[in-house]
């Protein structure tokens, strides 16, 4: 086993480099799409693809086994202007594989890929398996695994690759953007005329500075809103503002839905001048069992629970999700991002060890 996890921790650190090698912003991920294609038929799996989402089932499947669905992305956000090395060129130095994406989540990518591979042709496992690297996971976008799902077997459950330094990510905050507009009435400065939005809106602004919602999680914590834009549409120095308009970034906890968030917040705003529209409703809040089997199979191998600040495809799938993988979260996005070489053996040792548990079982 020692010496196969060596095997595929090679085979997946050159699989990587050539994913960063070709660039994969979301929505344009068309290359890489096809590494993986070509890679897994090159290995003996019939791949499938959806758009820019690469698919295979194992090889033994029967659909009358409840199914994992292992997961991660290879779309990239855009290289920071902090850079100082070449984003496109997979270098190895002092134990670490630079380049975009490595971190975030290529090293997740391509050591799911070989766990697949590892458990592609055996036969008499507990579940069936199926692998998708995704696309436009950093955008959120409805072309990723959002549109995959309906077209995959029906999943069960599924670990998400995301760096997580192989801790277990049990529960995700959901993301909810609200645009907040508040009236006033216009009117000439210079008379005191009209009635100032801006003044309006300064209760408002109180509610989501102060309001603090009752339930909190032992994983995520509270409910947390920041207002990160306010404007008017006004630019005139002389005229009363008849409207001031906020954009709100609420970060929810699994202890909420959104219609429950926005149901609290118009009651504490209690305004008729006041309108909240959220822009989206998809990036909710998840959470899987402490005592789901991949949760307790992970707690078994010496990793620990916790909760996620951060998004990923977990919030759009409705199946229980164990996000989890190899590299750093604080890396993703960095200039001259990184994932150490070792970090890749141990993440596919430690997937296998988890999954030996739930898929050997007797």
């Amino acid at each position: 086993m020692e010496a196969n996890n060596h095997n595929y921790a090679a085979a997946a650190t050159a699989l990587l480099q050539k994913l960063i090698a070709a660039p994969s912003f979301s929505k344009e991920e068309e290359a890489t799409a096809s590494i993986l294609f070509d890679y897994l038929m090159e290995n003996g799996v019939s791949p499938n693809r959806h758009l820019n989402n690469v698919w295979a089932t194992n090889k033994h499947f029967n659909p009358t086994k409840p199914t994992i669905l292992l997961n991660s992305h290879h779309d990239t956000v855009k290289p920071n202007a902090g850079y100082t090395l070449d984003p496109y060129n997979p270098i190895i130095a002092d134990g670490k594989l630079y380049g975009l994406g490595s971190n975030d989540a290529g090293a997740s990518l391509v050591s799911l890929l070989h766990v697949f591979l590892h458990y592609y042709a055996q036969e008499n496992v507990a579940y069936n398996i199926v692998f998708a690297g995704t696309a436009e996971e950093e955008i959120s976008g409805k072309n990723g695994i959002e549109s995959l799902v309906p077209v995959l077997p029906a999943i069960d459950c599924a670990i998400i690759g995301e760096p997580t330094v192989m801790q277990l990510a049990v529960a995700e905050r959901g993301l909810m953007v609200l645009d907040v507009v508040v009236t006033g009435v216009a009117g000439h400065a210079a008379r005191g005329e009209g009635q100032n939005a801006i003044y309006n809106a300064l209760p408002v602004i109180d509610v989501f500075k102060n309001y603090v919602f009752p339930k909190v999680s032992d994983l995520l914590g509270p409910v947390g809103q920041t207002i990160t834009v306010i404007e008017t549409t006004n630019k005139a120095h002389n005229v009363v503002p008849p409207d001031c308009k906020l954009v709100v970034d609420v970060r929810v906890n699994e202890c909420y839905t959104f219609d429950q968030i926005l149901a609290e917040l118009t009651m504490q705003i209690n305004n008729a001048a006041v309108t909240v529209t959220p822009r989206s409703t998809r990036l909710k809040s998840s959470a899987i069992a402490l005592d789901h089997p991949l949760v307790k199979a992970g707690i078994a191998i010496g990793s620990k629970p916790y909760g996620s600040p951060t998004t990923s495809d977990k919030a759009l799938v409705s199946f229980p999700a164990l996000k989890m993988g190899p590299g750093e979260s604080a890396r993703s996005h960095s200039a001259d991002e990184f994932v150490f070489v070792a970090e890749i053996e141990d993440g596919i040792k430690k997937y296998i060890e988890l999954l030996d548990q739930v898929l050997l079982k007797k």
